[in-house]
């Protein structure tokens, strides 16, 4: 039998695991969770097949960062970002976290690419081309706020260099990839000046 010194790790997966650990998560999978925080320094995220055919592991790390930032730096010392019962009162706290998830996605026309697939996807195909416009949902401000923590902290270098990496790996395979992958869901977006 031969002896096997290294495993193939997913490049999308390295990139979003090392911006975790660059925000101060570590990052484990296990079948008995979708997404859990520990309210110290693990985030544990489901294994691949607890998640649907259209979540990747990048989306999940994506999601539970856009959680902290919309709950506060208090957030990081609860478990599941204080939101682990989760009521119709806390709706506004997801719905504010796919409003960030979209408005960081949108950057670099990687909205479909990132979009939840929990329950709450209708809200977020739904919402509008700005998802952080005034248009009278009260989690737009909670966004808005959540935005400019990341931008007032080192969280959206981070986030923008994770992004940046995956649009390019996008770029490499999406015309290798079949019609139904996710590689080519945003390749109608357009791209902010400088990406394109």
């Amino acid at each position: 039998m031969r002896s096997i010194s290294r495993a193939y790790a997913d490049p999308v997966d390295l990139i979003w695991i090392h911006a975790a650990v660059q925000l101060g998560m570590q990052v484990q999978r296990s079948h008995e969770v979708n997404a859990s925080w520990d309210g110290r320094q693990t985030l544990t995220i489901g294994t691949a097949e607890t998640l649907d055919a259209d979540d990747c592991l990048a989306q999940m790390i994506l999601h539970e960062i856009c959680h902290a930032l919309c709950e506060g730096p208090e957030s990081l010392t609860k478990p599941d970002w204080g939101l682990e019962s989760f009521d119709s009162s806390k709706r506004i706290h997801e719905h504010a976290c796919l409003r960030l998830q979209a408005a960081l996605a949108d950057r670099f026309g990687l909205r479909q690419f990132f979009a939840s697939t929990t329950m709450f996807r209708r809200y977020y195909d739904h919402l509008p081309p700005d998802p952080l416009a005034t248009d009278g949902d009260p989690a737009v401000a909670m966004a808005r706020l959540a935005l400019r923590r990341a931008t007032d902290s080192r969280w959206l270098e981070t986030i923008e260099a994770a992004m940046a990496a995956t649009l390019e790996i996008r770029r490499i395979v999406e015309n290798l990839s079949p019609p139904d992958s996710l590689w080519r869901a945003d390749t109608s977006a357009r791209l902010p000046p400088g990406l394109a």
